[in-house]
């Protein structure tokens, strides 16, 4: 298989996606979309993964409209496509859904479990996700659902975890990916997120410390990609 990876910032690449990838011996092709909007022509890959970032999809940045257009066009060829924090915020502005700051921050380990509407979904995922796990979130923002999606999966501070939409489109709001160098670097880069604290917010040392918690974040990922490996 052939990955697309969008990048938005230096310090939140791939991490274990790219060591899935190797170890199946899959191509990854990396862009950073906030310095180079000339994107590869959807039919070069198979699968375009969007990845996070600090801003918000409603930040006045040049590149942000060219990289929502890319997406829906990728989306509407019937692509597989994975956006993961902002992937995910950018995916559901991209069809059209409004993204917004959630009540709360939350960031560090917390539970997700899926919503109501789970059994509704006939995405790929949906044969991977547990009940319940413990991912890492970072963020602030929030979507509202867009048309025809479904969503998977909610947090006790946060209702809308992960969407998807038919059987090509997943939107995770939070990390499986992150392994600790990634983390401390965001911890390092975002440490301004950090200071406000809040009943969803855990301090740096303890997230980047929770190696158990890496490990089975990891596992589940590679699970969701062995799944996405049957598509082809």
């Amino acid at each position: 298989m052939k990955f697309l990876v969008l990048q938005h910032v230096p310090f939140e690449g791939p991490a274990a996606i790219q060591d899935w990838a190797d170890a199946n011996q899959h191509t990854v092709t990396r862009q950073d979309a906030s310095t180079n909007s000339e994107f590869p022509p959807p039919a070069s890959f198979d699968c375009l993964i969007i990845m996070g970032g600090p801003m918000s999809v409603n930040d006045p940045l040049l590149w942000i409209a060219p990289e929502l257009d890319f997406i829906r066009n990728v989306i509407e060829r019937g692509q597989q496509v994975i956006g993961i924090c902002l992937g995910a915020q950018l995916i559901a502005k991209a069809l059209g859904a409004e993204v917004m700051p959630n009540d709360q921050r939350e960031i560090g380990w917390l539970p997700v479990f899926r919503s109501e509407d789970f059994t509704a979904s006939p995405h790929w995922a949906c044969q991977v996700l547990p009940r319940q796990f413990m991912p890492l979130h970072w963020h602030g923002d929030t979507f509202s659902l867009p048309a025809q999606a479904v969503c998977l999966l909610s947090s006790d501070g946060c209702r809308h975890q992960a969407f998807s939409v038919a059987k090509n489109v997943l939107g995770l709001q939070f990390h499986l990916e992150f392994d600790r160098a990634t983390t401390s670097r965001v911890a390092e880069a975002c440490a301004d997120e950090l200071a406000d604290g809040g009943p969803y917010v855990q301090a740096a040392d303890s997230i980047i410390a929770a190696i158990e918690h890496y490990s089975a974040a990891n596992a589940l990922l590679f699970k969701l990609l062995d799944e996405l490996q049957k598509q082809f």
